[in-house]
């Protein structure tokens, strides 16, 4: 007796509010650790703090996007891929608005730290405070807006 062989392909698993914030979380910690790598190494070769956030954010928001889209967000209906591409560009204008706006306001009105690692000291908690407010909206708009259900 013959198997009949299914062209269909498997139904894509909707993960729950949960799953999602688990995987995003993972992602979040290794495209964070790029980001943050890359804004130090970019400050490192003396480029303007903002410009070297500008080029770390769009490094780790990229791989982030990517890994979202394949693993936290795949069971999101696809429809209409114009307005997913609008919403992504909104969500991504708004996050980079606030991460680096966030960085920026702060590395003008922190004072300088008088030790030896005070510049490191003072980047890191300009990114930290930009990067946590960035990823809260970035997930909510991501969830809601991109890959909403």
């Amino acid at each position: 007796m013959a198997v009949a062989e299914s062209t269909a392909e498997p139904d894509t698993k909707k993960l729950g509010i949960v799953e999602q914030l688990i995987r995003f979380g993972l992602i979040g910690v290794f495209c964070a650790l790029l980001d943050y790598g890359s804004y130090m190494t970019l400050l490192a070769l003396d480029l303007p703090n903002w410009a070297a956030r500008t080029l770390a954010f769009m490094l780790g928001t990229s791989a982030s996007y990517v890994a979202n889209r394949r693993l936290t967000f795949a069971g999101a209906n696809t429809g209409n891929t114009k307005a997913k591409a609008g919403g992504f560009v909104l969500v991504y204008v708004v996050t980079f608005l606030v991460n680096i706006g966030t960085n920026q306001l702060l590395f003008l009105l922190l004072p300088e730290f008088g030790f030896h690692y005070g510049a490191q000291l003072k980047w890191t908690v300009c990114w930290l405070a930009g990067q946590g407010l960035g990823t809260a909206i970035n997930f909510v708009l991501l969830r809601w807006v991109v890959f909403r259900e």
